[in-house]
This record gives C-alpha cells, sequence and structure tokens, in this order.
C-alpha cells in the first residue's frame, strides 16, 4: 500500500502546535487538540449577502465587499417606472439607509470608497457628478459629455468615466473637474469597469460583447476578450491586471452566472454566481467583490465573492 511518506516525500508530523509557515499540501497532527491537519487551497465561491433595502436595478456602485455603496437605479425593468435618489450603504451583511442624491436617475456610474464615493452620468444623457461624504451627496462639476450606461473606475479625487451609449468618450476626474482625454477604441454602453484612474479596465457591452480594453492613464490598448460575451455586467478591481467580470446578459433572454478574472494577460474562468442575472452593480476587488440588485431577480439579491485562497483546515477530529 502506498504511503503518505512515498507520496510526498515525508512523514506526517506530530506536533504540539501548528506550524507557523506551513507548505501548500502539508499535513500534520497536532497532538495537544488531537487532530489531523492539512494546509491547502480554498476554492473560490459566492455567497449570499443581505438584501438591498430597496429593490432595483441599473444603479451605481463603489466601495468594498464590507463597506459597499449603491446609489440611484430603477424600480423595475418594465413601465411603469420609476427612477430613485436613494443610496444605500452595506456593512458586509446587511444594508442600511444613506443620503439621498440631489438628482435622481438610473444607468449611472459610479467610483471611489463608501465615505468618499463618486456617483456620475445617468439616463438621459445626464451630466450630473455628485460626491459622497459617508453620509450625504453634493453637487459638484458636470460631466463634459452627458451620457447613461457609462463605466467607471478610480476614486472621488482621480475618478475616470468611459464609454457609454454608443460612444467612446473617456473623461478624468480631478477631484474638482472633468477633462476629456483619448477615447476607447470600441464604442459601447452597459460595459463593466474596474481599477483606477492610470490602470482601468473596460470590458463587454453592448451588443453582447467581450471585447476588453486597458487604461493606461493616457491610452486604451485591446486586449483578451471575455470568455463570455455579454452586457450589463457587474466589475470590481483594484488594478486593471487584478480585476473581476460577473454575471450579466448573454442574449435577449439569457442572463449568466459565469465569473471571469483578468491577470493582466487572460480571463480565467471562476466560480459561478448562484443567480443569474444582469443589470446589476457591483465593487470591491477581484478577491473580494459585491454584486447587488439586477433583474429578472426582483432587485434585491446581495452575493458576495471570495476569492482562492490557502488556509489550514482540519481533517479529522479526536
Amino acid at each position: 500500500m502506498t504511503t503518505f511518506k512515498e507520496i510526498r516525500g515525508q512523514l506526517i508530523r506530530s506536533v504540539s502546535s501548528d506550524p507557523a509557515n506551513p507548505q501548500l499540501g502539508e499535513i500534520w497532527y497536532n497532538n495537544t487538540i488531537g487532530v489531523l491537519k492539512g494546509y491547502q487551497t480554498i476554492a473560490a465561491a459566492w455567497s449570499s449577502g443581505g438584501n438591498l433595502s430597496t429593490p432595483r436595478g441599473i444603479m451605481g456602485g463603489a466601495g468594498t465587499q464590507t463597506a459597499g455603496l449603491g446609489f440611484g437605479g430603477y424600480k423595475t425593468p418594465f413601465p411603469p417606472f420609476a427612477t430613485y435618489a436613494e443610496t444605500e450603504e452595506y456593512n458586509g451583511s446587511s444594508w442600511a439607509s444613506g443620503g439621498n442624491l440631489n438628482t435622481a436617475r438610473r444607468n449611472l456610474a459610479g467610483a471611489g470608497t463608501q465615505t468618499a464615493a463618486l456617483g456620475f452620468g445617468g439616463s438621459p444623457n445626464k451630466t450630473d457628478s455628485e460626491e459622497y461624504n459617508g453620509s450625504s451627496w453634493t453637487t459638484g462639476n458636470s460631466l463634459n459629455t452627458g451620457r447613461p450606461s457609462l463605466a467607471g473606475a478610480g476614486t472621488q479625487t482621480a475618478g475616470l468615466g468611459f464609454g457609454g451609449y454608443t460612444i467612446a468618450d473617456t473623461e478624468e476626474y480631478n477631484g474638482t473637474s472633468w477633462t476629456t482625454v483619448n477615447s476607447m477604441n470600441t464604442a459601447r454602453g452597459v460595459l463593466g469597469g474596474s481599477g483606477i484612474q492610470t490602470s482601468a479596465l473596460g470590458f463587454g457591452g453592448s451588443p453582447y460583447s467581450s471585447t476588453t480594453e486597458e487604461y493606461d492613464g493616457t491610452n486604451w490598448t485591446s486586449v483578451t476578450g471575455l470568455n463570455t460575451a455579454r452586457q450589463r455586467l457587474m466589475g470590481a478591481g483594484a488594478t486593471s491586471n487584478a480585476s473581476l467580470a460577473g454575471l450579466g446578459k448573454t442574449s435577449g433572454p439569457t442572463f449568466s452566472t459565469a465569473t471571469e478574472l483578468y491577470d493582466g494577460s487572460v480571463w480565467t474562468n471562476t466560480a459561478s454566481a448562484t443567480t443569474a442575472r444582469g443589470y446589476l452593480a457591483g465593487c470591491g476587488t477581484n478577491t473580494s467583490a459585491l454584486a447587488f440588485g439586477g433583474w429578472p431577480t426582483g432587485g434585491a439579491a446581495t452575493e458576495e465573492f471570495t476569492g482562492a485562497f490557502e488556509s489550514t483546515v482540519t481533517l479529522t477530529t479526536s
């Protein structure tokens, strides 16, 4: 019979405490508590979070998984329409009401954090830009080009807005005003966005696109496309080469749960979300993301993504 030593080249050690820096695949017996333990990779996964208080879609998003922000949006994708100014804050388990936008709108973009957010654009062809300080929104200088369904990236003082409807326009925000810069290579709206002003990523979009572009603070460059072409998806990521694309609409009646990670070169499929939907918002990073709202699920659902990580696990008990 093959032994663990023959497979791994080592015996299972009996130790009084867990090793401080175990190697991946290492197994040991903790004789103090009488359990067999190992160090292994925990697979990426989505899990359910608390529902939004106000169900809606096509809203703006900003922040992190444990400090998220959702604002604006539509009640339903069908008449009678109701456009919202409501803002909600997420604490990692539940949503609570924050200060309302000054201008109610839908199809807007967001950037920044829960206490220093930026909301801009929206339907119909809005140029409005507002800043959130954790309790209230303040109207700032307008976008140069009004548009709905654009994507956002960056921070409140170094924001980026790009695409929207059928245009390729890109604008940078410096905390005071918006400046038009080099356009995307492919004009499109309802796309996903991630990253910061000097390292952003735009992906997907209308009509059911896989197109991906990287922005380096000056120019957009076309790179490897998504594995699943889609629009009305969510995005998350700290930089262009550490981004996440999730869910979205893949055809007229079809919605996706597909999630992909971008490493600066290619997109790789990872764990699928639980509930297929589009028209949603997202925020966070490629290892700790938040997806919320959207249709056709009623517009309240929230899901949390946790990327793969290495951890000590218990293999048997005494």
